[in-house]
């Protein structure tokens, strides 16, 4: 696979000067996730071709334009008097790397794996004087056979998965329409493998998560509910559990819950804890029905009483790592990643996130398929060690859906084969 080119680094602010003096306090559910960062890439498919340079320097201009609307993601962090985090709102800027891949995009992700992705996002860890850290990291790769990858990369103190998807929208509609946007370490290598699941197959994990135990199935079982309880069944068994499925951890968008409006700039998830103790590999019913219940309870008083309650313990003051020992399981169905574009006649081919650092049991992430395949089809990204990832991939239950491998491990041809022939097979039927 073709490696990746550097070519700069450097600052890009907004176009209109902040308001001297203006400060952006973090809530609690900011200041607990202090410990972690995100990482997006976004790759899209170019269909004109231009000069080398030509079109990281139109992005460069408007992502100028884009800022304006989010002073807190070209300020600096500082320490209040309390010993809280806060955002002084004084557009210092956000750095932005610039790369070329030799080849072309579709080449680079019939092969992509975590560590090479991971090269399209640049990321450096919080220096020992903040105020002179960049929160947010912008990458900009074009491919020189055709196509251009858009990485993002923040601290987690100031951004969601849903926040990151917005801030790229904004940029988009600011590339393309020129119009104003309204809105506000591990010590085992882990590995991520990217599964896409069809309208039909997310249908037929729905009917076996209802059907494998018809005493107590579900009535109406989302995708996230149905595909989260098959691979907490599938991964737990891969661990060795015999009498338990390994504890898990739900990361939740809470926003609809509170009745915030799609403007809303900051941390808005929750995570949820679903006991394992008592589920057997088998009980996929049983384990949808556990993450329902978890789901359906998260309302507003429960996620009111859980920020009094940071509040209390003061959890900003020594925030753990939040994706620590449990099993995570985020749901990101609602994170709009597909309507950033960038360019007339452009299509975004595929969005890869990564919460990290990866550590723990594993991290399981849910989102949205690109358009054409119906409402309910769905893209998992599993992180686990190295070991872990082949045998889920190996794994009988997980192998009858014949899901389209997007990221796999560099595993033997055969296995590849095997599961492409099912997934063509899937998509023919």
């Amino acid at each position: 696979m073709a490696e990746v080119s550097f070519i700069c680094k450097r600052t890009v602010s907004s176009t209109k000067p902040v308001q001297p003096g203006q400060f952006s306090p973090l809530s609690i559910l900011d200041q607990v996730m202090e410990r972690n960062h995100l990482r997006v890439v976004f790759y899209y498919g170019l269909q004109t071709r231009r000069r080398a340079g030509e079109l990281t320097k139109k992005l460069r201009e408007s992502i100028s334009d884009m800022l304006c609307a989010f002073p807190v993601v070209t300020g600096r962090l500082l320490r209040t008097s309390e010993g809280d985090w806060t955002i002084k709102c004084n557009d210092v800027g956000v750095r932005m790397v610039e790369a070329r891949v030799e080849g072309t995009i579709d080449e680079w992700l019939k092969n992509v794996d975590r560590e090479k992705e991971l090269k399209l996002v640049y990321w450096e860890e919080m220096f020992h004087r903040p105020y002179f850290w960049s929160t947010f990291y912008v990458q900009i790769t074009e491919f020189e056979g055709g196509g251009l990858a858009i990485g993002l990369s923040c601290t987690h103190l100031l951004s969601d998965p849903t926040c990151a998807a917005m801030m790229i929208k904004a940029w988009a509609d600011m590339t393309l329409h020129a119009k104003e946007n309204s809105g506000p370490v591990p010590n085992t290598k882990q590995t991520t493998i990217m599964l896409k699941f069809s309208q039909e197959m997310v249908k037929s994990c729905i009917a076996m998560a209802r059907a494998t135990n018809a005493h107590n199935c579900q009535p109406s079982l989302t995708p996230f509910e149905a595909l989260a309880a098959l691979f907490w069944t599938r991964i737990s068994k891969i661990k060795g559990m015999k009498s338990a499925l390994v504890d898990m951890s739900l990361c939740l968008d809470v926003r609809k819950v509170l009745g915030l409006g799609k403007g809303f700039f900051g941390n808005c998830m929750v995570y949820k804890r679903v006991q394992g103790d008592g589920l057997q590999e088998n009980e996929l019913s049983k384990a949808a029905g556990f993450i329902k219940e978890a789901v359906s309870k998260t309302d507003k008083d429960e996620v009111m009483g859980l920020i009094e309650w940071l509040e209390q313990e003061n959890w900003n003051k020594n925030p753990s790592c939040m994706n620590g020992s449990c099993l995570i399981c985020a749901d990101l169905e609602n994170v709009d990643s597909y309507s950033a574009v960038f360019e007339e006649n452009s299509s975004l081919l595929r969005v890869s996130y990564y919460i990290e650092p990866a550590v723990g049991a594993g991290q399981i992430l849910i989102l949205p398929s690109p358009g054409g395949d119906g409402p309910c089809s769905r893209v998992v990204s599993v992180t686990l060690p190295e070991a872990e990832a082949e045998k889920l991939l190996e794994d009988g239950v997980i192998k009858q859906f014949g899901a389209t491998i997007w990221m796999g491990l560099k595993l033997n041809k055969n296995l590849l084969d095997e599961m492409l022939i099912r997934s063509e097979e899937v998509e023919i039927q």
